[in-house]
């Protein structure tokens, strides 16, 4: 542990141990006035519940109104629209078939939408539900380690406090980068009923919303209950023009070297000569000359080129569907006049689709699978499509010498694009008592707690293959005879010759299932335990259990290593947490010449693992109110994230990252020449296939992440404005904050790997990367552990100006601004990862500055709104595409995604009918703003995370009726 870890720790635990002397002082103090019982104020970042206590942390709160002005119907992406979010999963993002499996063994996600603030990884996020941890994901293909807001309906929430601080001295593990507290609709008198429809203008990207809610409020007892259901429309690649290649402004240079036509790389015996062939246009049963040698063939083939790839991305998905319908209920019961009973219980069922196109089967040891039945593959000469009139054999039992196949790329239209649907399942149940007390004239405030937690999720994969079967169809035609049901395979000749027949051998149904379950129980206590001279001393206190559950199951072809697609191996674990925290509220000045107050808050939790032993985290905070106007505060806290799940317990299994190899001919560096013969690559090697297969897995030695977090900020409401002529209220909020986070959980970034074992030759980089006679990288293994530094820090500036009401009606200005002065991420031996401010990597990107300026107006019963969101320029390496008009500066190899603003409207009227009629109308990006070109972007040219995708206007109708 670092020197200022304990640092830290000791000044908590001598902090609590100063308490005990200036309790004596005062007990000899005057007793205070007889104290007056406050409203119960929870406020997230704190325990004590104090009304006093609001505004000691930063805090963002979105109101139910708030949620309204943005037209949208999912809580990820609400949440995502903060100005500290981070690149994060949502639906936006088509991921299966296209990303594989994370290193941390959670799986795609896909169809979920998660929270990512400062750019620390969504799983470094908490989610609570009135105070209270969230399930994590499970979508299916893997034990996540961060939660699907999808699961959450949006007519639940009242509002979301958003905490942008380290608090795990508070909440404990997974509270790095901050907390996310959704506190639900519980006071409710009457029904209400929302109903919206909205599209782009394009006339696709349907989206139709449906909430209801019913209250009821008695003398002893109140009741909600809430319904939702929301769908949304598939927005299609090939619906729009920026969307349809690979790389936009590259044409099909950038696509898969797998083509319906085939690709094939091979050593003929005859000739001695290698062939990089695929047939010409309509040749279903193509002629092979061996004795042409060269590009000038008169056979039915020429020489591969780029001009040859295949365009996969019009099957892809811009915005995924999605359909999510959900029940919620909560009751409470006053047991007596200062304790009550609660129950609550939530179900959200989700079923969502991603699309990828046809699955490309790739055969050799050029093919980068990973898998051997295909890196190894037999074709015979017997097999009635083969038109080489030779063995095609890539057998490692063969010897070298007569090893000939290299590489075939085939890509069976015939059997449709890949459709993966999602059918995920959430429930909730809670339970607890809570109330108050008075003990010396102080009111304190108790409650315990359980809850469960259950998501599961099931995932039906169709129109993938069986590689097994495929060997079998192509080998020996006397072993296909002799197995029932296969029938010989045709991956030579064009589209249309794979038969119906074919596809029924070499094309199953892949269903996979996973799960991710929570079982919680806490207690806690507050109040005052004594006067001091300038206030009471404030105690929280309390105890938590959780036991986490988690496993993965995939389809059994996949456990047999037989399914053609990413390979994956079943995941199971579970482990328990007994925590103890403690927080002290210590007044330590009031109404003097040094200000109005100033309080310091002390917490420490200690946490006991049954995966790695304890943890203590402790946290130290000053709030000081130097006068009405002003309020000065600042924090330092340390932070840990335990191992999840996946983390630890995962299997095998592999993600297609997308790669540039250096040693690919012409080289980009040429100083890198000999390095590359060294690892064995041959003169004029050509990567064949942009996407590497690389291999990854848990690691049961993971130690937790941990962390030091430091805010230093004030908040500003100048007197003078306050009821002028141009204000009503004014105030300014600016928080400067940093995050060190030390041995985190990831794998080395992979192209900063390769890129630094041809560089180096270091076997720290290059052990688990190993290429193929012809120079193909064949296998990549990338593991997780605990090596990673992650440092960055910024700013929060926050304008709030409300104006004085006229005829024209009542105006409020919010703006918000983050500004990321540093990010930095290290990885093993200290390299430097390449994510950094304002630059593009990685489908994710840091811009420098994001901000939110919003305008809020109303005039009697008209209401409305005017939204701006910005965000700066970013950059990215043009890779490959540094030949290409798109790529803006080829000298510098650098991309520049120029700054990009977006404006939503809204406008409103309330009617006088029954309790209340709102009529909404909005348009969300009204001035037809398309996101930037992104060329270092796996799919589709967009940043999914960062902009507005698809782009165009999205125009949206919405009636809220009370009654």
């Amino acid at each position: 542990m670092k020197l200022r870890r304990n640092r830290l720790t000791t000044a908590v635990q001598l902090s609590f141990l100063l308490a005990l002397p200036m309790a004596a002082v005062a007990q000899d103090a005057p007793q205070a006035q007889e104290a007056v019982t406050l409203d119960r104020v929870q406020v997230t970042g704190t325990r004590i519940k104090k009304a006093e206590i609001e505004g000691q942390v930063p805090v963002q709160t979105v109101t139910r109104e708030d949620i309204e002005r943005t037209g949208l119907n999912s809580l990820g992406d609400i949440v995502q629209a903060l100005t500290a979010s981070g690149s994060a999963l949502n639906t936006r993002f088509n991921s299966s078939g296209n990303f594989g499996f994370p290193p941390d063994g959670s799986g795609v996600g896909a169809g979920s939408a998660q929270v990512d603030l400062r750019h620390l990884g969504a799983k470094r996020v908490l989610v609570l539900v009135d105070g209270m941890r969230w399930v994590n994901e499970s979508s299916a293909s893997g034990v996540g380690a961060a939660t699907d807001l999808n699961t959450i309906p949006l007519a639940i929430v009242d509002r979301i406090e958003v905490l942008e601080d380290g608090a795990s001295a508070l909440y404990g593990s997974d509270a790095i980068a901050g907390v996310v507290n959704i506190i639900t609709r519980r006071d409710f008198d009457g029904a209400s009923v929302s109903v919206q429809y909205g599209e782009y203008e394009a006339g696709d990207g349907e989206t139709t919303k449906a909430d209801l809610a019913w209250g009821w409020n008695g003398e002893r007892s109140n009741l909600f209950l809430g319904a939702s259901y929301t769908e949304q429309e598939r927005v299609s690649s090939a619906d729009r023009e920026q969307s349809r290649f690979p790389v936009p402004g590259t044409g099909v240079t950038f696509g898969s070297s797998a083509t319906p036509t085939g690709r094939f790389v091979f050593r003929h015996p005859g000739t001695g000569a290698t062939y990089n062939i695929t047939p010409n246009t309509g040749a279903s049963n193509p002629r092979f000359d061996a004795t042409q040698t060269g590009c000038t063939r008169t056979d039915d083939y020429h020489c591969f080129t780029d001009a040859d790839r295949f365009n996969f991305s019009p099957f892809n998905l811009l915005v995924t569907p999605s359909e999510r319908a959900g029940l919620f209920g909560q009751f409470r019961f006053d047991l007596s006049e200062n304790s009550s009973w609660y129950v609550k219980a939530l179900y959200n069922r989700r079923e969502s689709v991603n699309q990828a196109a046809p699955e490309p089967i790739f055969l050799g040891p050029s093919g980068g699978t990973g898998n051997p039945l295909a890196d190894n593959i037999f074709i015979s000469r017997n097999n009635p499509f083969n038109p080489f009139g030779i063995d095609l054999d890539a057998r490692l039992t063969t010897p070298p010498a007569q090893r000939n196949l290299f590489l075939i790329g085939r890509r069976p239209i015939e059997g449709g694009p890949r459709v993966f649907m999602q059918e995920v399942d959430t429930w909730y149940v809670g339970t607890g008592f809570e109330g108050i007390f008075d003990v010396g004239g102080s009111t304190w405030f108790w409650d315990v707690n359980l809850a469960h937690s259950d998501n599961s999720a099931e995932q039906t994969n169709y129109g993938s293959y069986n590689i097994r079967n495929i060997g079998i169809a192509l080998g020996d035609p006397a072993v296909c005879a002799a197995t029932p049901g296969c029938t010989p395979l045709n991956i030579f000749g064009g589209p249309g010759t794979i038969t119906q027949a074919m596809l029924a051998w070499i094309q199953p149904v892949v269903r996979d299932r996973s799960a991710n379950k929570l079982t919680q129980f806490t207690a806690n206590l507050s109040g005052d335990l004594f006067s001091l001279p300038a206030g009471p001393l404030s105690f929280a206190a309390g105890v938590e259990h959780r036991r986490y559950e988690g496993w993965y199951q995939p389809d059994p072809l996949t456990v047999a290593g037989f399914y053609n697609g990413v390979p994956s191996k079943p995941t199971s674990g579970e482990y328990d947490v007994s925590e103890l925290y403690t927080e002290f509220n210590v007044p330590l000045m009031a109404d003097s010449a040094w200000g109005k107050k100033l309080d310091l808050s002390i917490a420490g939790r200690y946490s006991d693992y049954s995966t790695f032993g304890g943890e203590f985290t402790g946290k130290l905070g000053l709030r000081w109110q130097v006068a009405d106007e002003l309020l000065l505060r600042t924090t330092f806290a340390e932070g840990f994230r335990a191992p999840s799940i996946g983390e630890l317990f995962g299997s095998d299994s592999r993600f297609d990252a997308v790669l540039a190899d250096p040693c690919s001919e012409p080289l980009a560096d040429p100083s890198l020449l000999s390095n590359c013969r060294a690892l064995g690559v041959p003169a004029g090697f050509q990567q064949a296939n942009p996407q590497i297969s690389v291999t990854t897995g848990g690691n049961r030695n993971l130690q937790p992440e941990t962390a030091d977090s430091f805010t230093a900020g004030l908040v500003w409401s100048p007197g003078f404005l306050e009821d002028s002529a141009v204000a009503e209220r004014v105030d300014v909020e600016v928080t400067f904050y940093r995050h060190t986070i030390t041995g985190a959980i990831q794998a080395v970034d992979a192209q900063t790997q390769l890129n630094l074992c041809v560089r180096t030759m270091s076997p720290l980089y290059c052990d688990g990367i190993t290429r193929a006679s012809t120079g193909a990288i064949n296998g990549f293994n990338n593991r997780l552990t605990n090596l990673g530094v992650i440092k960055t820090d910024g700013w929060d500036v926050d304008l709030f100006w409300t104006l004085p009401e006229s005829r024209l009606g009542k105006l409020r200005v919010d703006w918000r601004n983050t500004f990321v002065t540093r990010y930095e991420a290290y990885g093993a031996g200290g390299q430097r990862q390449p994510q950094r401010p304002g630059v593009e990597v990685n489908n994710s990107a840091i811009p420098e500055w994001t901000s939110t300026f919003v305008v809020d107006w109303s005039r009697e019963n008209w209401f409305g709104s005017w939204t701006v969101r910005h965000i700066s320029e970013l950059r990215e390496a043009c890779g490959r595409a540094i030949n290409f008009p798109v790529c803006s500066n080829p000298a510098l190899n650098r991309n520049v995604l120029p700054e990009t603003t977006y404006h939503d409207l809204q406008l409103g009227y309330n009617f006088e009918w029954l309790r209340g009629l709102k009529v909404t109308a909005g348009v969300n990006n009204a001035f037809d703003k398309d996101p930037p070109i992104c060329l270092s972007c796996s799919l589709n040219g967009y940043d999914a995370s960062t902009y507005d995708i698809p782009g165009g206007r999205f125009w949206y109708l919405r009636a809220d009726l009370r009654f």
